[in-house]
């Protein structure tokens, strides 16, 4: 899974989030960071109130939450939407001896780079374009 670290970085980097079922995000404080959330139309669902975002919660597990705003509530991209993010920059993924290597390219220049998390790869290969997205 995406470090917490990195998702925050994706999202100072200027990665939008359009949320939608089957996306995961914490809710980033301190208290609750350690819990992870997944849009579904059963338990979270996203409602739109006075031009704002809102992922509202419906199930017996969050009864004490009602409703959250998006910027109190962090993305954690899953690998397919790392990877369309990335888009035709991806060149190739291979496993790795430490995890997995991402080939992609930066204008018309190769990178590689390896993590031990797919996901992380590819969130670190994105951070790396520097506005070139």
């Amino acid at each position: 899974m995406l470090t917490v670290q990195l998702a925050r970085d994706l999202a100072a980097a200027g990665v939008l989030w359009q949320p939608q079922a089957g996306d995961r995000f914490i809710i980033d404080a301190e208290l609750l960071t350690g819990e992870v959330f997944w849009i579904s139309d059963l338990t979270v669902e996203v409602y739109h109130y006075e031009g704002q975002s809102l992922l509202g919660f419906n199930g017996t597990t969050e009864w004490a939450l009602d409703a959250v705003t998006l910027d109190q509530a962090l993305w954690l991209p899953r690998e397919d939407q790392l990877r369309e993010l990335l888009g035709d920059r991806l060149l190739w993924v291979a496993p790795a001896a430490q995890g997995w290597e991402v080939r992609y390219t930066v204008g018309d220049a190769p990178r590689t780079l390896t993590d031990l998390s797919l996901e992380c790869a590819y969130a670190r290969a994105i951070l790396s374009l520097d506005g070139s997205r």
